[in-house]
């Protein structure tokens, strides 16, 4: 089945004649309307469009461009120009916008195929894909488990093969801790290092749109597209892009890996620890170094991010007024009135909780003890990876702390909900990049997933040491039996 293939693989084969862009797409839509059902990995599928867009290239007969003929699953907080774009949230359904978010223009000016928008926690606020303002995703692996979040619904289309790749965003973790869950490859990338223009905004210092793939070298391969300055968004960086498929196989000889104490502690699941200390010494066996570091400002990293995420959420979701965008309600007989009415009609209760949290954290009388007091404990997580970094080339952990928990197992208690970012979050608050991929299985046969951090702008390093533990274990050739 062409669905089950890597971006590389179908690449060749429809460079080779083996089939067409055509026959591709249908294989993943087949596989969507056989599965989706169940999985609820789409809230919107572009069904006619993509088809005619396949008929196209198989007319040229070329596919000469990085992606052409590529499905791809686009996350629904980018936009899409054409494609209706909600952000998981009620508060949006039925935009439909009138221009495409550059990360997926890059991905389309390389002639990939958008097939649809994946479900995703409303406006990304989640970590388990229960969020949703529509309805829940399901993981591929075991249907009563969550998928993780807030990248649900790509993680769980890309683990299923109902697509070939599929594009993320990562504010606290959102693209590896699913990617984690769902037995992916998920890549966080240096913040600034990809454009947020037509990323719909959870935590505009915070965000970072990124790949969910099938290998490691898929997600070097969509990085480097992906990758570089926007003059639409003044965040994103000059510095000029690599290319990151050169080093793959240049093996991890002389890297030293840090393994930090803070990140294998009592209260993760023990067979989590267990894979990743033993991928750790396999990549000792091939040639690197461990050490042992510390980050001793780890443990106020969850604190620090739940300060400073719903703070800037309070600020961007302050648009959805139904006046100026988001639903409007046909209550009120006032402004204010039809504010109300119109977020209690459509945002969810996640929502709620962290627009509240934020609005709190910056009120008068609370700035200076909240939000000032997390920006500066920001600074000091900064120089603690700053200093690891004079030492290593990169660090390892678990991604999560626990393989994917039950549907509804943790949606009644927020602060149990929030410890499943917990390894996850401070690569967020420091902006440095990140991957995650499979290194084994819990008694039952659930992923568990490795992390790899790396230096400001090193995604080639990071990337080096994922292809080279990817190329000697055979975890990516499992698949979950839907």
């Amino acid at each position: 089945m062409l669905n089950k293939l890597t971006i590389k693989q179908a690449l060749e084969g429809l460079r080779n004649k083996k089939f067409s862009s055509l026959e591709l797409i249908k294989d993943c839509f087949q596989r969507i309307e056989e599965q989706d059902k169940k999985l609820g990995a789409f809230l919107a599928l572009n069904l006619k469009e993509a088809l005619k867009k396949a008929e196209t290239l198989d007319k040229e007969g070329q596919y000469l461009k990085s992606l052409s003929g590529i499905p791809v699953c686009i996350k629904d907080v980018l936009v899409t120009k054409g494609i209706e774009t909600t952000a998981g949230s009620k508060m949006l359904k039925g935009f439909i916008p009138p221009y495409q978010a550059t990360a997926v223009k890059r991905l389309t000016d390389e002639e990939s195929v958008i097939i649809g928008k994946g479900n995703c926690d409303g406006f990304a606020f989640g970590a388990s894909g229960e969020n949703s303002g529509f309805f829940p995703t399901h993981n591929p692996w075991n249907l009563d488990r969550v998928p993780g979040g807030s990248s649900s619904g790509p993680a769980a289309a890309v683990a299923a093969d109902e697509v070939i790749y599929a594009l993320g965003t990562d504010t606290g973790g959102s693209v590896r801790q699913p990617a984690s869950f769902c037995g992916i490859v998920g890549l966080k990338i240096t913040y600034g290092r990809s454009s947020r223009y037509g990323l719909i905004a959870m935590a505009s210092s915070f965000d970072t749109p990124g790949p969910l793939t099938k290998t490691v070298e898929d997600a070097a391969l969509v990085l480097k597209i992906i990758a570089g300055q926007d003059p639409l968004d003044a965040t994103s960086s000059p510095k000029p892009v690599d290319d990151y498929l050169v080093n793959l196989e240049k093996g991890v000889k002389g890297l030293k890996i840090g393994m930090p104490s803070q990140y294998f502690v009592e209260g993760s699941q023990l067979e989590v620890n267990q894979a990743v200390k033993k991928a750790a010494l396999l990549l000792e066996s091939l040639g690197a170094e461990l050490i042992e570091i510390s980050l001793p400002h780890t443990e106020f990293g969850l604190a620090v991010y739940y300060i400073l995420v719903p703070s800037e959420i309070s600020a961007n979701m302050a648009r959805y007024d139904g006046i100026r965008f988001g639903h409007h309600s046909s209550k009120g007989n006032d402004a204010l009135e039809v504010t109300a009415f119109s977020r209690d009609e459509t945002l969810e209760d996640e929502l709620k909780r962290r627009i509240m949290i934020g609005t709190y954290s910056l009120s008068s009388g609370y700035y200076e003890a909240y939000y000032k007091k997390a920006s500066q404990v920001r600074s000091l997580i900064i120089k603690d990876f700053q200093k690891a970094y004079e030492k290593v080339d990169a660090i390892l952990s678990p991604t999560s702390p626990t393989t994917a928990f039950k549907l509804g197992e943790k949606s009644q208690d927020p602060l149990e909900m929030y410890l499943s970012d917990i390894f996850t979050v401070s690569a967020n608050v420091a902006g440095i990049p990140s991957i995650s991929l499979p290194c084994g299985f819990d008694q039952e046969g659930l992923p568990i997933g490795l992390q790899i951090m790396g230096n400001y702008f090193e995604e080639s390093k990071i990337l080096q040491i994922a292809y080279t533990y990817e190329q000697a274990t055979d975890w990516l050739s499992k698949k979950p039996k839907l």
